[in-house]
């Protein structure tokens, strides 16, 4: 049957694995990120976002890197980075949740504040705790070098990230009594012939997909909620007005009648 639920296509989400690597003391996380970069391509070409071969790879290292850092953290754990560059001047914005298995991100190049210096903006929320802020100042930006900085001054433990294929990406990352030596002199070749040559123990396996969520319905908030506008301002004589999500830069149309209702109901 044409609409039997059988024959539907499953949506394959990234499978991030977590070893122990015993006698180092170190936690490997790794993963092919093939099918998120997947819907990640869809979704740009639903919503036409267009970037520049290195705008694109690096949100795509982006997403990789955060993923990685996401599956070493707690089951509770949302994590937001915002990075600001100013060569060339560019903001990038990644967040993914282990509450729901969810990663997204984009990129603003309009409207960008200068800054003296490149600077990451991190935040760590969980469920039922007030969420926690920091930022590190940036020296690169290649994102595995921006994680493993990250790791050296948020963190403060050595971690090492590494691109094991095309799309398939490892996390190494300093526990208790870890053999640090061992972990600063690992190379893409080590890398490569690891479970060759290290024990490993799998502790878990993790999914992620690339998906926000959002909806216009979740773009309303956002604009009634703009300090100091009303809706005449918002429109400024237009019936509508094009607007992006703010996480995933979907791109959305909304009527000034639609955001008049929305505003009366939650008045």
């Amino acid at each position: 049957m044409e609409n039997d639920p059988a024959n539907e296509p499953v949506e394959e989400a990234v499978e991030v694995r977590c070893y122990f690597v015993r006698e180092r003391n170190a936690l490997l996380v790794r993963a092919s990120f093939t099918p998120a970069y997947t819907d990640y391509y869809l979704h740009l070409m639903e919503h036409k976002i267009r970037y520049n071969p290195e705008q694109d790879q690096t949100l795509k290292d982006a997403l990789a890197v955060l993923a990685l850092h996401l599956a070493s953290r707690p089951w509770n754990e949302a994590i937001a980075w915002t990075l600001s560059w100013q060569e060339p001047l560019q903001n990038l914005f990644v967040t993914g949740s282990n509450r729901d298995g969810k990663i997204t991100g984009r990129l603003f190049t309009e409207d960008i504040r200068k800054r003296d210096k490149d600077l990451l903006f991190a935040q760590v929320s969980v469920e039922g705790q007030e969420s926690r802020q920091s930022m590190i100042e940036l020296i690169s930006n290649d994102m595995f070098e921006v994680g493993e900085n990250y790791y050296e001054q948020s963190e403060q433990r050595l971690g090492r990230f590494f691109s094991y294929l095309e799309e398939d990406f490892v996390l190494i990352t300093a526990q208790p009594d870890c053999d640090e030596e061992w972990l600063a002199g690992l190379d893409d070749e080590a890398i490569r012939n690891l479970d060759e040559n290290e024990t490993l123990s799998l502790l878990e396996t993790r999914s992620y997909r690339f998906e926000c969520g959002c909806s216009q319905d979740k773009i309303f908030p956002i604009l009634v909620g703009m300090t100091g506008e009303t809706i005449d301002s918002i429109f400024d004589g237009q019936e509508v007005i094009p607007t992006s999500c703010p996480r995933c830069g979907a791109k959305y149309a909304i009527t000034r009648e639609a955001l008049e209702a929305f505003a009366e109901e939650n008045a």
